[in-house]
């Protein structure tokens, strides 16, 4: 066993250069890159000429110990921050504005496997070349990664058919397959996501994915036609896991299947090919609950399993082979050959799983530790745990704010705690081959023999209980062990779950212990045995019924999940080393101590306004609006956000997870108006809150109406008051028919029915301090009845009709008078909102604009009447979008 001397420090080092990591994060705007090369050269200058002092003058001047750990430790830091920042720079560039919306024509290949979509496909594509189109129809050359960058994602929908107006829609788009090369029309725009507190981070994703634009295909009738190149020899692997994907649903879910067979076959194509498209929205939302949403992707666990057991099976096959003849199984150990045979064939598992960033740090992670642990050292496990960390972000520095990393390596890290075996952390003889009776992997957690087996195996063996009553005590203990293990790392990570998620499953902990050995041991093999033998997906497809039914009777317990606002990171870290107290074999008075650290995270709640004052949260939905109102006890949700497609709408994406972390239980839902971008997220809503009330504008026979028997509808006078703040409805008056004519009485015997933007549900809030108009989609029209029924001025405006050219009329703005006027609506949306006439007109009138896309999500309080608190401006960093002004 070689010494570790060289290795003082190393681990305040690697923990200095995670610090260093995460303070790279906190930048919001990237220095030039000569600025970082520069730094860099000086840190390594001070670096070598501290090592050279060292040498020269060994007993000279010589710092004291402290002195030069924190000197090292900001060397290593500083390393850090700008080999991050230098990697940062790889992947900033993005397409000029001048470009975003423009006809392009560019050939390039399909990189990764299309995921379905209600309309089409959408699709990895690496531009080779990029031509822009004129208005003479003229193409001129683009540069790669300076006009345009090579990496973007497309969508390319359409339907057959006529559009309820009368004019052609878009033909259906083709199949398309990684590793052709296609000829496309497209058009593309600068990543841009919502941005809303606590929300995904899409912007960051797209960063971490290295894709630097997105868009569509144009497939107009006067658009040239989408043209297949050919096929290439790129991306072969993407191509097979098309193919095995495409053959697995056809056999599992044939044409005419019914609902729940098409379930169980998405979830297999998903453990199989990495496809979580696959899954039904109704299938996660069950997994969630229970707390194996985990297990149905693939993720690192599944990673490191398949190792486990490739490396379990290899070194079988090479102790066995030494009988059959083969010299090589006497020089080389079966422990060291079945480690590093499990490592690339899960790094082949993880290719053919889609490559994602999860499975590429679990990589990292294995390959770290199987190298420090066949290494001829003997390493402690703290260490080996902090080098994984280190190299993983190095790798990929922004996997430090995915909730994945956190999970990960706490789990592991606390695993390590509980068992001091684990890793060979305090075994002596840890870099020797392992030669255990099942030839454990040299990465697996816990390779010692779990706590009380010693004492099992010891009864077993003084009283004769036979061979099968030795087997079931044996797998007694190791069940024990494993629901301990379990116990343990979902204690730990509840102060975690609840900071990512706002929900800790209280049925976790059981059904993890069901559904972990069943999944990776029994579905997961079975499903990657159909590769080779298709037969066996039907017998994965079989297995999964079971686990289905159980997780679905167990998301059905009262209270399965437990729900509380986001903490604020300073508490999380606190209940983190609480609940890792309480786990670890501490005395009993220390993990009394550890109590209440718990509280604060269990009971937190978000500060509310006072009585008397209210609070306006003009969430980041894109085109559409959702507005979260909120007293001293009171909320009301004004319109739920647009649907994005037949499997997706702001309820689920954004005001779902959005209210579950604020803790908020709203009071009202209030729809102004039926159109999709008002409503699209309803129905979610009211499944997630159903103590809320619904008040409409919408018909009778509407289906959301359906959902809220009791529904209201709203109407001009209706008014109430909630902790001192006063709600007005202002529109629709009773009589609809009197706006069957512009506003005026209709002069047909039978009043036309009206518009849907016409009967737009209006609202006034006021309290003592300040008031605000939500206008919903009202026009001209509108506006005009609403002056002569008497406006008084307000100091916030949510703008009309997202800004359209029929509404913000000037005597309205000037009646209202506002202090600022909100605009929610799309980035580079079709209809061009804010129309710029209507921008012009409030920035002649002196109305400060807020718009969603420059601003995320705005947050505007009573007590602050003129100011208002943007999303982008408190939380921008390097990769996110920025318009220009």
């Amino acid at each position: 066993m070689r010494s570790m001397g060289w290795a003082q420090g190393l681990g305040g080092g690697l923990l200095a250069w995670c610090l260093g990591v995460a303070l790279q994060l906190q930048q919001a705007d990237l220095w030039p890159v000569a600025a970082y090369g520069l730094g860099l050269a000086c840190v390594m200058s001070t670096a070598l000429l501290l090592r050279w002092w060292a040498r020269q003058y060994p007993n000279g001047h010589r710092l004291t110990l402290s002195a030069r750990w924190v000197l090292w430790g900001l060397l290593w830091a500083a390393t850090a921050f700008h080999v991050t920042g230098l990697h940062a720079w790889t992947r900033a560039h993005t397409i000029d504005p001048a470009l975003e919306g423009q006809d392009l024509d560019v050939v390039g290949v399909v990189q990764a496997m299309p995921q379905r979509q209600d309309l089409g496909w959408r699709f990895r594509f690496r531009i080779e070349q990029a031509w822009l189109l004129d208005t003479s129809g003229a193409r001129h050359d683009l540069q790669l990664d300076v006009d345009v960058p090579a990496q973007v994602v497309l969508g390319w929908y359409g339907q057959e058919g006529t559009h309820d107006s009368g004019w052609s829609l878009s033909a259906s788009p083709e199949p398309v397959k990684p590793g052709e090369r296609w000829r496309l029309r497209v058009r593309l725009k600068a990543p841009h996501g919502h941005l809303n507190p606590r929300g995904f981070d899409y912007e960051l994703w797209l960063w971490e994915q290295g894709i630097r634009a997105s868009g569509y295909v144009r497939n107009r009738a006067k658009d040239p036609a989408p043209q297949r190149l050919g096929s290439t020899w790129a991306h072969p692997i993407e191509a097979w896991r098309q193919s095995v994907r495409d053959r697995l649903l056809t056999q599992l879910s044939p044409p005419g299947s019914d609902a729940e067979t098409a379930r169980r076959a998405g979830v297999v194509a998903a453990l199989v090919t990495g496809d979580q498209a696959a899954i039904e929205r109704s299938d996660w939302d069950v997994f969630r609950a229970t707390g194996v949403a985990h297990l149905m992707s693939i993720s690192g666990l599944h990673v490191t399993m398949f190792a486990w057991l490739a490396s379990a099976l290899v070194g079988w096959l090479w102790r066995r082979s030494a009988l059959w003849g083969f010299s090589g199984a006497l020089r080389w150990p079966a422990g060291h050959v079945g480690a590093w045979s499990g490592l690339v064939l899960a790094t082949f598992y993880a290719l053919f799983s889609g490559w994602g960033v999860p499975a590429q740090r679990t990589l990292l992670m294995l390959g770290v530790v199987l190298v420090l642990r066949l290494s001829v050292r003997h390493w402690h496990g703290t260490l080996v745990w902090l080098t994984a960390c280190a190299v993983v972000l190095g790798w990929d520095p922004w996997a430090l704010l995915q909730p994945g990393f956190w999970l990960s390596f706490v789990a592991v890290g606390v695993l390590m705690a509980y068992a001091p075996s684990a890793l060979g952390a305090s075994d002596a003889n840890s870099g020797a081959p392992q030669r255990d009776a099942q030839n454990a992997p040299t990465w697996r957690v816990a390779t010692g023999p779990a706590p009380g087996e010693h004492r099992w195996g010891a009864w077993a063996q003084a009283v004769w209980v036979g061979h099968l009553g030795k087997w079931m005590l044996t797998l007694g203990a190791k069940l024990l062990a494993l629901a301990r293990e379990q116990a343990t790392v979902t204690l730990s990570l509840a102060p975690l779950t609840l900071l990512f998620f706002g929900q800790v499953s209280l049925v976790g902990l059981l059904a993890n212990l069901l559904a972990i050995p069943w999944v990776t041991l029994v579905v997961t093999p079975l499903a990657m045995l159909g590769v080779g033998m298709p037969a066996a997906w039907d017998s994965a497809a079989w297995a999964l019924q079971p686990l289905q039914a159980v997780l679905g009777w167990l998301a059905t317990w009262p209270m399965a999940t437990w729900s509380s606002a986001v903490p604020p990171w300073g508490l999380a870290l606190l209940a983190l080393l609480g609940a890792v107290g309480l786990v670890l074999r501490l005395p009993l008075s220390w993990k009394l101590l550890c109590l209440p650290l718990l509280w604060p995270v269990l009971f937190w709640s978000p500060p509310r306004p006072l009585p008397g004052s209210f609070e306006l949260l003009a969430a980041d939905v894109g085109q559409g609006n959702a507005v979260l109102v909120r007293t001293a006890t009171h909320s009301l949700l004004y319109d739920a956000g647009p649907r994005y497609s037949a499997e997706s709408d702001a309820g689920h994406r954004v005001l779902v997870p959005l209210l579950a972390q604020m803790g908020e239980r709203i009071d009202t839902l209030m729809l102004s108006h039926r159109d999709s971008d008002h409503t699209g997220g309803a129905a979610a809503v009211l499944a997630m809150q159903p103590q809320a009330a619904l008040w409409s504008s919408l018909e009778d026979e509407h289906g959301l109406h359906a959902l809220r028997p009791g529904w209201t509808r709203c109407q001009a006078g209706q008014a109430w008051v909630w902790d001192g703040v006063r709600f007005e409805v202002l529109h629709p008056p009773e009589k609809l028919d009197l706006l069957a004519s512009g506003g005026q009485p209709s002069s047909s015997k039978t009043p036309r029915k009206p518009q849907p933007n016409e009967v737009s549900c209006v609202l006034r809030i006021s309290a003592a301090q300040a008031s605000v108009l939500l206008a919903g989609d009202i026009e001209w029209a509108q506006e005009q009845a609403l002056l002569a029924s008497g406006l008084r001025p307000v100091d916030v405006l949510l703008v009309p009709h997202h800004g359209s050219k029929t509404s913000s009329s000037q005597p309205f703005l000037q009646a209202l008078q506002p202090r600022l006027a909100l605009v929610q609506a799309g980035y580079r949306n079709r209809f061009g909102h804010p129309a710029p006439e209507v921008v012009a007109r409030y920035q002649g009138l002196g109305i400060p604009l807020v718009e969603s896309t420059r601003c995320g999500a705005a947050t505007w309080r009573s007590e602050a009447p003129s100011q208002v608190q943007c999303e982008r401006t408190q939380r921008q960093r390097y990769w996110h979008h920025r318009l220009a002004p």
